[in-house]
């Protein structure tokens, strides 16, 4: 067979990453380039983990040995153990940098679910990242996620500029449950993949991890199981997707229809705004609250007296009722014209 020279990139990949990443710039879409992948040396079966990478002493002309200890699995490699390798790694990113670094639709992730020996060396890779885009006309958003062992608070110390937290507990984990505000130190991303959408969460649990996701800061990403059979997770029917995950589709796009209409870059998680404390507002200009059992939801709007119109809009129906307007300079309170989770929108 033959073996890898990682001296020597292969022009046809680069070019073909390219060339996606224009093609999703065309159609609106942003790319995360996940530079590395942490979840397939620890977890794949051969011959997608240790057996076919270029790092395995077998595999390059290179002398490269990234499996020091002989355990198969070559979890060195995503360390800054073997220095030859890291130079290597290196290198490799500067090519993909120098690939991209003139199209505005790019992310970078460092390594998908990696162990938890890397983290040193996945903070070395967002400096190296940010130091090189330095010196070139764009820089880009480096991320990190986590994984298992690595828990989140690797993230919050890191200098990623946006990070994916991940559920540890089997049951009421706040990021499933009730998610911690997002400060704004980092950009935060709540994947599906890591925080799991499963068979047992029903269409109102979909809409509430939504909408409380969103209102407390956060971008919320599902990981579509689309038309792959999976048995008692995903089961498509006729080419069509199972539409028992409809729910979290369509309230994504409820959410982001809303952030295009607000000032979202003016817009902060204020939990002591709202009597439910799922506030994203605007203080004195506008205000989008969730309320997961609908009801009275009691406002401070103290911060003006100006008048604000009242929408209410319905995650389940996809239906906007608007309402007298208010006036701000005390706290106002509001009551669902309809049963159930409900969204509150004012603004001025």
């Amino acid at each position: 067979m033959p073996k890898f020279n990682l001296d020597t990139f292969n022009k046809a990949y680069f070019d073909r990453l390219r060339s996606q990443v224009i093609a999703a710039r065309d159609r609106g879409i942003y790319v995360s380039i996940m530079l590395f992948e942490g979840h397939s040396i620890q977890f794949s079966l051969p011959p997608w983990r240790w057996d076919g990478h270029p790092f395995h002493k077998d595999n390059n002309v290179n002398g490269i040995h990234g499996d020091p200890n002989g355990d198969g699995y070559g979890l060195e490699s995503h360390t800054l153990k073997i220095p030859a390798i890291t130079a290597l790694q290196e290198a490799y990113v500067r090519r993909v940098i120098d690939t991209v670094n003139d199209l505005d639709n790019v992310l970078y992730e460092i390594s998908n679910e990696d162990h938890a020996d890397s983290v040193d060396w996945q903070y070395h890779m967002i400096d190296f990242i940010h130091n090189y885009e330095k010196t070139k006309w764009k820089q880009h958003p480096v991320g990190m996620t986590t994984h298992r062992k690595l828990g989140n608070q690797v993230l919050f110390d890191s200098k990623a500029d946006w990070i994916s937290p991940s559920k540890f507990r089997r049951e009421n984990d706040p990021y499933e449950v009730d998610p911690p505000v997002a400060h704004g130190d980092h950009v935060s991303i709540l994947d599906s993949d890591h925080i799991p959408i499963l068979r047992n969460d029903h269409a109102r649990d979909q809409r509430s991890w939504v909408w409380k996701s969103f209102t407390r800061g956060h971008n919320v990403l599902f990981m579509d199981p689309y038309l792959e059979y999976m048995k008692d997770r995903n089961y498509p029917k006729d080419s069509k997707p199972d539409p028992f995950y409809n729910p979290i589709r369509r309230n994504m796009g409820y959410t982001m229809r809303y952030a295009n209409r607000m000032n979202l870059a003016a817009m902060i998680p204020h939990n002591e705004l709202s009597s439910t404390k799922y506030c994203l507002a605007n203080p004195g200009s506008e205000y989008l609250i969730y309320a997961p059992s609908g009801g009275m939801v009691a406002v401070d709007l103290s911060s003006t007296f100006e008048m604000f119109h009242v929408e209410w809009f319905n995650p389940r129906t996809d239906k906007t009722i608007p309402q007298q307007k208010t006036a701000g300079g005390d706290i106002r309170s509001f009551t669902a014209p309809f049963r159930g989770d409900a969204v509150l929108y004012l603004y001025r």
